[in-house]
């Protein structure tokens, strides 16, 4: 069992602060499917590497060699990039193009700070 120290528990018993907004679970669910997606380092730089291409855009054969990982495991984790909404995926004959969105992380980081106002 976890206790809290004395000099916090004096803090927060003095406080008459009334308790802020907590984020609900399914909005918590969506923003940890976005961070558990960037908890990996490979990801980051496979996220960082799409975003900074000049088209826009990358296909997974032009991932392969930077993060020194065969075809199947970068899909792999650009797959859980896709679901946790962070890039979209384009299907090119044999080919998945890559293409960052926007909308993920912005949403994650204001459900972060809607809750914490």
């Amino acid at each position: 069992m976890t206790t809290v120290p004395a000099t916090i528990s004096a803090e927060l018993a003095g406080c008459d602060c009334p308790p802020g907004p907590v984020i609900d679970d399914v909005a918590a669910q969506d923003v940890a499917r976005v961070f558990k997606a960037l908890g990996d380092p490979t990801r980051v730089k496979l996220l960082s590497m799409i975003v900074a291409n000049s088209s826009g855009e990358m296909c997974v054969c032009d991932l392969t060699d930077p993060v020194g990982l065969s075809q199947p495991t970068v899909s792999h984790h650009l797959r859980l990039l896709a679901d946790a909404g962070l890039v979209v995926r384009e299907q090119r004959g044999r080919w998945a193009y890559y293409r960052p969105t926007t909308g993920a992380l912005s949403d994650a980081v204001g459900a972060l700070i809607a809750a914490a106002s």
